[in-house]
């Protein structure tokens, strides 16, 4: 966990490390779910591999759809996919921007000892 409010600022290589590790872990989340839809759009809609590449990558990045659904399983997974990506693509910014926003605060609330 990061540092409380009452101890000194973190060092910049510890810094460092936690915005390298949020960012690994974040990239790990994207994969994963990038997964998640690949194998859906293949096998609810029957798309290429390429093709559920294309597709999931497009809107778990916010893009949106590029292929033009069919079936009612493929419609079912587009629906739950797009809501899923939406909060997964929010909880890592929030992953990715934690360290820095958690040092800014814990600068700003620094005590000065007398």
């Amino acid at each position: 966990m990061y540092e409380h409010r009452k101890q000194p600022l973190a060092k910049p290589t510890i810094f460092f490390q936690r915005v390298l590790k949020n960012i690994l872990f974040a990239l790990l989340v994207m994969i994963v779910c990038l997964f998640i839809g690949i194998l859906g759009y293949h096998y609810t809609e029957g798309s290429s591999w390429l093709d559920s590449l294309h597709q999931s990558s497009m809107i778990l990045s916010g893009m949106g759809p590029v292929l033009n659904i069919q079936t009612v399983g493929g419609k079912w997974f587009s629906s739950a996919y797009a809501i899923f990506s939406g909060v997964v693509f929010i909880t890592n910014i929030g992953l990715i921007l934690a360290p820095a926003i958690h040092r800014l605060f814990h600068t700003l609330h620094l005590e000065e000892e007398n």
